[in-house]
């Protein structure tokens, strides 16, 4: 059984690899290796996730064919980032810029899943970027860190 404070203690567990660091590349990079695909991390937060979803505290709206929701409002120990999880297959979600930068986790659900062109790991995108996030082959579960909390959508001209 899953629980929302298990899920908290898990991102600390994130937040500590990234506290202090810029989000680019080499941020990226020191995730996929201290907690990538096959790290005992990784493993708890997707089992997490999973069962958070089917238990219905995690991605419990709908919009759009995209099941989401913010899991954890930006809290202090977590380096004051937010957590949201969404469960998308094979669409593109809304557009959206990062003014604060934001870290994403991938987890497939189907093998050949991809998120943004990437398989299962980390992704990091830097401040002031943006992008239409897209799911491609399949189904995946992605996690987002969001410093300070902060996404802006573009609105539908």
């Amino acid at each position: 059984m899953s629980t929302p404070d298990q899920f908290h203690a898990l991102m600390r567990d994130v937040t500590r690899l990234t506290a202090g660091q810029p989000l680019d590349a080499a941020l990226q990079a020191r995730l996929n290796d201290a907690a990538g695909p096959d790290s005992a991390l990784f493993q708890d937060i997707f089992a997490t996730c999973r069962q958070g979803v089917a238990d219905g505290w995690m991605c419990n709206r709908e919009g759009g064919g995209i099941k989401y929701g913010r899991v954890i409002k930006p809290a202090d120990d977590l380096g004051g980032c937010s957590v949201d999880v969404v469960d998308m297959i094979d669409l593109a979600g809304p557009h959206h810029a990062h003014p604060n930068g934001e870290i994403d986790m991938i987890m497939p659900l189907t093998e050949d899943a991809r998120f943004d062109g990437h398989g299962a790991g980390w992704l990091v995108y830097g401040p002031g970027s943006a992008h239409r996030p897209t799911v491609t082959q399949g189904r995946a579960l992605v996690l987002y860190l969001l410093p300070g909390g902060a996404i802006e959508f573009t609105r539908p001209g």
